[in-house]
């Protein structure tokens, strides 16, 4: 537990707590039966569902819904035993409608479930040291077609940038209007996707003219922050504890998961990249990444990066922020907002 409360510690600066709570719905009527439910869940778990009859209705028939998605039907004030192992992590949104003398009527409630893995602590060796321009703001990093790519923020100092990271050499570059302040990227079938932070626009262009092929408006009231891709969908972040998944060929999301290590998840996720079936990804403000499984949210492996931060030379150098996977090289490139220098990894157990 020792090492456990350590990475808790490194990705949110606070000590390991227990921060779920049920949230009791209100209803006039009939009332979810929580007298039994705990803080928290975890997936391997199930939840004993009920209701509450304090009138003594002649109840005919109770439908449970979890997250809007109707489980199962009742006769009269028969309970339920519902398992938490196919639920995403974080808040689940319990309802009830008791059908009641002809009539109906809702309960509701909400119950937390939690990561149930240990993460690992995960060490990293420096390879090589790269210069960076000090001038990029960065948000995103990543390799295609073994050249490497940066778009960086700042209203009026926002670009898209492909460059010989060993000279530094800039190849192409797209400086965005200077209403907009950049975000992350990612680039998938032979297009770049760009997001804005507080836009809600995202840019998608030809990734071999460049050309500017579409501007698209986020179909969610989000913010813009971290891109990557699996080479079918897109995930990105938001500022929240959030990974969206989206469709590259329509913008549209489909669903997220929430990003948790132990019991508390993880705000202010951002910049990401897939690496070997996982997703790394920054925590805004730390020196840390975090590898999560991009299936339920979970956090399982923590890497330190506190010990780069001795290297790096430039006085106004602000947050850790970039990671790029170079399958080629099978190593990970990492920087941060206005470093001086890049660093490739190789990560370890």
């Amino acid at each position: 537990m020792k090492n456990y409360n350590f990475l808790f510690i490194i990705l949110l600066g606070i000590t390991l707590t227990n921060c779920g709570g049920t949230k009791k719905g209100e209803n006039s009527i009939f009332t979810f039966d929580n007298s039994k439910f705990a803080a928290q869940y975890q997936p391997q778990e199930a939840i004993e569902l009920g209701i509450l009859n304090p009138n003594a209705k002649a109840i005919d028939s109770i439908e449970y819904f979890v997250n809007d998605t109707k489980i199962e039907t009742k006769k009269g004030i028969e309970k339920i035993n519902f398992e938490l192992k196919n639920q995403r992590l974080g808040y689940q949104n319990l309802k009830a409608i008791v059908y009641f003398e002809g009539e109906n009527s809702v309960a509701t409630t909400r119950i937390e479930v939690v990561s149930n893995v240990q993460p690992k602590a995960l060490k990293y060796t420096i390879v090589n040291t790269y210069p960076h321009d000090i001038g990029s703001f960065t948000e995103g990093l990543e390799f295609y077609e073994d050249t490497l790519y940066e778009s960086t923020g700042l209203n009026g100092k926002s670009y898209l940038r492909k460059y010989d990271y060993k000279t530094g050499k800039v190849f192409k570059q797209v400086d965005l209007d200077s209403k907009y302040f950049g975000e992350g990227i990612t680039i998938i079938n032979n297009k770049i996707y760009q997001l804005t932070y507080q836009d809600k626009t995202g840019f998608v262009y030809n990734a071999d003219t460049w050309k500017l092929e579409k501007t698209f408006t986020y179909d969610k009231d989000i913010e813009g922050w971290g891109m990557t891709n699996d080479g079918k969908y897109i995930y990105q972040t938001d500022k929240t504890e959030k990974i969206w998944r989206m469709d590259p060929a329509t913008q549209k999301m489909i669903d997220y998961v929430n990003v948790y290590i132990g019991g508390s998840k993880i705000p202010s996720i951002n910049e990401l990249e897939w690496i070997n079936g996982k997703i790394y990804t920054n925590v805004w403000q730390k020196d840390a990444i975090a590898v999560v499984n991009p299936l339920n949210g979970a956090v399982e492996g923590v890497l330190d990066m506190s010990g780069l931060r001795k290297f790096v030379k430039n006085p106004e150098a602000e947050v850790l922020n970039g990671i790029a996977y170079n399958p080629k090289t099978k190593t990970i490139f990492v920087t941060g907002k206005n470093w001086d220098k890049m660093f490739e990894i190789k990560v370890s157990e």
